[in-house]
């Protein structure tokens, strides 16, 4: 009986609307830091969630949004081309991690590459403001620098958490395709120019 009060007593069901959003953008706030600071760690892969990899997507794709009048001339992605690349790679690089034997969920995959785009969605919003300043070799330079970094930023936050998950002889086989991943993205970052 003393079990049962104990359970009703955590239980979210009569929590405020407030109290849960709350919980929740802390829960989010964690794993941020946890990409931000990459450390083996399971807290990332066992508290799994979708709203951080939501918003990334979300903010990284409206950044990537060009603001053309004339959309017909517009040769940049659109959001839902930049949403679908990036749910469609995280996708398959689930698909690719589990069919090569590994010991992680659909969902925690996902969870852990959409939490590791953060760095390459600071990558886009110090090149917006880069951009601000007037063209020339030493603006791609510094847009150059900033997503190479972040781009590596990227990879070696996810394989802290991913790697352990795979096979030991096919580590490599698992890790290539996210690398591929981050460099798409990566490169939709550092070709962007607004019009």
């Amino acid at each position: 009986m003393r079990s049962h009060i104990r359970e009703f007593d955590s239980s979210t069901l009569n929590e405020s609307v407030q109290n849960t959003i709350m919980r929740d953008l802390k829960a989010v706030g964690k794993k941020f830091m946890h990409v931000l600071y990459p450390r083996k760690s399971n807290t990332l892969l066992r508290d799994w969630d979708l709203w951080g990899p939501l918003i990334l997507c979300v903010t990284l794709a409206l950044m990537l949004q060009r603001s053309s009048i004339d959309s017909e001339k517009d040769g940049g992605p659109q959001f839902a081309e930049v949403f679908v690349i990036v749910w469609f790679g995280a996708v398959t690089i689930t698909l690719n991690s589990k069919l090569l034997g590994g010991n992680i969920s659909f969902f925690q995959s996902l969870c852990v590459l959409g939490y590791c785009i953060l760095p390459l969605t600071v990558a886009m919003l110090v090149c917006r403001l880069v951009l601000l300043a007037e063209p020339g070799p030493i603006n791609f330079m510094v847009r150059l620098f900033v997503v190479i970094v972040m781009f590596a930023w990227s990879i070696v936050a996810s394989t802290a958490f991913l790697a352990d998950s795979q096979p030991p002889n096919r580590k490599a086989l698992a890790i290539y395709p996210v690398f591929l991943f981050y460099f798409v993205i990566s490169w939709m970052i550092l070709t962007f120019t607004p019009q």
